[in-house]
């Protein structure tokens, strides 16, 4: 097997993916970003590992041999699933990898900003708080998790370990399931409005759909409580940045933590970008699945699915 991998380090190049080698001869690319990059690197590629590199039939049309893409994550938005399905070309995507990261990052985010701590950071570094004459200092409030209501966007994995992780904080837990389709019973059900007048903190888990482009628009930020606080870990265009950017700026929300932005790397144009204070915004570089861990898990995870197609017992594909 002729294995291509297109974007080596988008799972770090710290995390080895030798072990691909034991299945075929493998070529690493560090990135591949143009349809005319995939083109020209998949030509002779049995099976291609991919990420964002988009694969459809404008890149793949001439890859006569292609049997199989891998993806290194969960999410396979960056397929055309039918186009691939007609060829006879399984997707497989590596499932539950870095849902106890995504989960982790969500209260990093959320517990430092409802704790003001980059004020308190600052406050101390600055000198401010040697020059004071006191051993304590709480000029700016910050409040306990305990007793708030958590509301999340999405029970899938991710949303229901954030889920029993703030019950263990003690919040209630509320979700709103934008199919309507979701069997979870533990936690209580809402619909949308609800969803955005009771939640204290509103973490979102969901995949990107059309259903779920602008869900948190500037009629939903004006439904929030003043002091929520939002978390975005999923996909940048579920939350619309300007709208954040206008309802931050006008303190109708407390201050919102996103690992994910419309378009990626964060552009200037942008409005977020002005935003400079990190007690209001937390801006990370989609980084929430990252953890060594979860990215040793990817890999792995890409290895077993081409291991188990070449074997003749294909996983976790997506669309088939």
């Amino acid at each position: 097997m002729k294995i291509v991998v297109l974007e080596r380090n988008s799972v770090g190049p710290d995390i080895s993916v030798d072990c691909f080698s034991e299945l075929g001869e493998v070529v690493c690319y560090p990135n591949t970003v143009s349809v005319e990059e995939v083109i020209e690197r998949v030509a002779d590629a049995e099976i291609v590992v991919a990420n964002k590199s988009p694969m459809n039939e404008k890149s793949l049309a001439n890859a006569k041999n292609l049997k199989l893409i891998c993806e290194f994550a969960t999410g396979y938005d960056n397929c055309d699933l039918e186009y691939l399905k007609g060829r006879g070309i399984p997707v497989c995507n590596v499932v539950n990898y870095c849902t106890d990261m995504v989960a982790q990052h969500s209260f990093t985010m959320a517990l430092a900003l409802s704790q003001s701590l980059p004020h308190y950071d600052h406050y101390v570094k600055s000198g401010e708080y040697s020059a004071q004459d006191r051993f304590s200092n709480f000029d700016v409030s910050f409040y306990e998790l305990a007793g708030k209501t958590w509301g999340i966007v999405g029970m899938g994995n991710i949303g229901r370990k954030v889920a029993s992780i703030a019950q263990a904080f003690g919040c209630r837990v509320i979700f709103h399931s934008v199919t309507g389709k979701s069997t979870v019973t533990e936690y209580e059900q809402v619909d949308k409005d609800t969803l955005l007048a009771e939640s204290d903190f509103l973490s979102i888990h969901c995949p990107l759909s059309d259903l779920t482009r602008d869900f948190i628009d500037r009629e939903a930020l004006k439904k929030m409580k003043k002091s929520a606080v939002l978390i975005n870990v999923a996909r940048g265009p579920i939350v619309n940045n300007t709208d954040l950017y206008e309802a931050l700026e006008a303190g109708e929300i407390k201050a919102a933590g996103l690992d994910v932005i419309e378009k990626e790397p964060l552009q200037l144009t942008n409005h977020l970008s002005k935003i400079k204070d990190s007690n209001k915004l937390i801006i990370t570089p989609h980084l929430a699945w990252g953890s060594v861990e979860a990215r040793t898990r990817c890999v792995i995870g890409a290895y077993e699915n081409m291991k188990a197609f070449i074997e003749g017992h294909p996983q976790h594909v997506v669309n088939m």
